[in-house]
């Protein structure tokens, strides 16, 4: 009995470790969780903080509230490391940056 126990318990412990294994794989290759396919370079983690001003400098050109526009942008690219495509919109590219909302329930992000 003290065998077959000794024996579960290493087929229960093997089993955790490659699904350890297997989620550190998929994460490394981003195919885990919400994570969309960055070949195009946007999405969650596209970006180095060091590119926050020229990507909200890109996103925030066509705006006549730049000084605002510039300031939301890279406090969300900071914290989201993406900044989406084009000047206005595309924000699904982007949950992180969609779905942060001021207290008011809006969007905090350009």
């Amino acid at each position: 009995m003290a065998m077959a126990a000794k024996l579960l318990a290493s087929l229960i412990l093997a089993l955790i470790a490659i699904s350890m294994l297997q989620t550190v794989v998929m994460a490394a290759h981003g195919q885990g969780g919400h994570h969309h396919n960055n070949q195009n370079g946007y999405g969650p983690g596209s970006l180095k903080s060091y590119q926050c001003p020229s990507q909200c400098t890109r996103r925030c050109s066509k705006t006549q509230y730049h000084k605002p526009c510039m300031f939301f942008c890279q406090k969300c690219c900071r914290k989201c490391l993406c900044v989406p495509p084009g000047y206005y919109g595309n924000k699904a590219v982007c949950p992180c940056y969609n779905n942060w909302k001021t207290k008011e329930g809006g969007p905090k992000c350009p």
